[in-house]
């Protein structure tokens, strides 16, 4: 994972961070361990379903039971193929089960199944959009199938652990980056993204507060253009923030120590948010302390390019597809474009809004003002109350002429709380834009009439005309077409 290759790789003076010594540059790999989407353990017929109760799905081949076999689950298998051609990764035909022998009280069998040498995806790569609107290409190393643990439960017994096996042989994807990441938010914006594309596959659903997406971060710190430091890997960090957090607290305090004089000792620690800091959790240890060895009880997995067809063949439109699609199709900018495709929910909803629309108009609506409600609420896309199909009728209510994007927003908010069709709400409650000229004009020489100081201002300062346009839209109610209302000031004032 540590390719030295990259030693001499270009170096962004704006991600180093200034010590009392010097600049230094942080180095970053990531392990994504991503539990599989399917009803079944990798390895047992035990169900896979969130929130039952403790040792609820387990099977006696999760217990470890003597004489229990493990059989492959064909569709964790499809699943991590389909991971593989998402990443652009290479499919490996051939791959091979592994022990990875350790002691934990919740792992039943005193080894995990694990993929080491010969592993069923390799190489591949993800293209990451920063917020500064950077790109970078992140390097996958591999992914394997492994089994999860069980879980360890130190806070039900004063005196006792209890250990809750429904978690015990859960398919994971394990994710591994090359160490391409050169700060947190760099870090951040990778998670997210493998995020997104394992949420439109279908192959994992990304929720961190239930576990299904965890990361270990592997981070060194060295001074630009020297080899890599010693890493240190941060176990389990399950929240994005997190993740940001756990690197620039690590990467100081490594930096703390080397100006100081001393060395970085390889090693497993934790990250603890409410104290902001890292610990040691145990020595770091290597491939040999595991004595990884083929699983006797499995067969190497082979399959053919047919069965990797066939899953291409079904899989969806991904993030950067999509992304340029959008900006092609609709004229979208990259933001915009980045935005609605984040998840596909959203991006979907956008198509619905936008189908045989201004694309541009329809970003603008779902972006700033249904993204910004559902997330000044805490709801997602699903939770909308404002439909694909009554956002659209909003819109061609602006293009039609009808209302104004003033009365919009209004209309948009009495569809938020109360629900119906936008054409019906807007014709019973008389919210049509003004737009006879004859009633406009009269209003604007009633202000016109009453404010002789500000004309002779607004001719020499034609900047003041927005003055006159909100007196005239406060007149009129907000119904007056903004468009006619600045033509017939222009007019009456003399600006150009």
């Amino acid at each position: 994972m540590r390719d030295q290759t990259l030693m001499n790789a270009p170096v962004n003076p704006k991600k180093l961070i200034k010590g009392a010594l010097g600049d230094w540059e942080v180095v970053i790999g990531m392990e994504i361990h991503a539990q599989v989407t399917s009803r079944s353990k990798l390895f047992s017929g035990a169900p896979t379903a969130f929130g039952a109760e403790p040792n609820d799905n387990v099977s006696l081949v999760d217990a470890a039971m003597p004489g229990m076999l493990p059989v492959i689950n064909r569709e964790c298998v499809a699943q991590a193929v389909r991971t593989g051609l998402g990443l652009k990764a290479q499919i490996n035909h051939r791959s091979v089960f592994d022990r990875k022998n350790y002691f934990y009280p919740d792992l039943p069998q005193g080894y995990q199944i694990s993929q080491y040498k010969s592993p069923i995806v390799g190489e591949g790569e993800v293209l990451v959009d920063l917020p500064d609107g950077e790109s970078i290409r992140v390097g996958i190393e591999r992914l394997h199938l492994e089994q999860d643990a069980g879980k360890s439960l130190h806070d039900q017994h004063p005196s006792m652990s209890f250990v809750d096996l429904n978690r015990s042989g859960v398919a994971l994807m394990e994710i591994v980056s090359k160490p391409d990441l050169r700060s947190s938010e760099e870090a951040k914006a990778y998670v997210t993204k493998l995020r997104t594309i394992l949420r439109y596959l279908g192959t994992c659903d990304g929720d961190m507060e239930k576990g299904n997406l965890r990361a270990d971060v592997n981070v060194s710190v060295r001074k630009p253009g020297e080899p890599f430091g010693t890493r240190c890997e941060i176990k389990n960090v399950n929240s994005i923030r997190f993740i940001g957090q756990a690197i620039e607290v690590e990467a100081r305090r490594q930096i703390a120590i080397i100006e100081d004089g001393g060395t970085i000792e390889q090693e497993t620690r934790l990250f603890d948010p409410n104290k902001g800091e890292t610990r040691s959790m145990r020595s770091k240890e290597e491939a040999h302390d595991y004595r990884y060895f083929p699983d006797p009880d499995l067969l190497p997995l082979e399959f053919d390019q047919a069965f990797v067809d066939g899953l291409a063949a079904g899989l969806p439109e991904l993030p950067d597809a999509k992304k340029a699609r959008f900006i092609e199709s609709y004229g979208l900018s990259p933001y915009d474009a980045t935005v609605l495709v984040a998840e596909r929910a959203s991006a979907d909803y956008f198509e619905a809004v936008a189908q045989g629309r201004d694309g541009k108009i329809a970003a603008n609506w779902v972006i700033n003002e249904l993204f910004g409600r559902l997330n000044k609420e805490a709801k997602g896309i699903e939770d909308s109350p404002v439909s694909a199909a009554q956002l659209g009728a909003i819109v061609d209510l602006i293009g039609d002429g009808t209302i104004s994007g003033k009365i919009a927003k209004d209309v948009f908010e009495i569809v938020w709380s109360e629900g119906g069709d936008p054409r019906q709400i807007v014709e019973s409650r008389g919210l049509r834009q003004v737009t006879d000229t004859g009633a406009i004009e009269a209003a604007i020489d009633q202000i016109i009439a009453a404010n002789p100081d500000k004309v002779e201002q607004a001719k020499a300062k034609p900047t003041l005309l927005g003055w006159f346009v909100g007196q005239t839209m406060k007149a009129t109610g907000g119904k007056a077409n903004p468009a006619a209302v600045n033509a017939l000031l222009k007019a009456k004032l003399g600006i150009e």
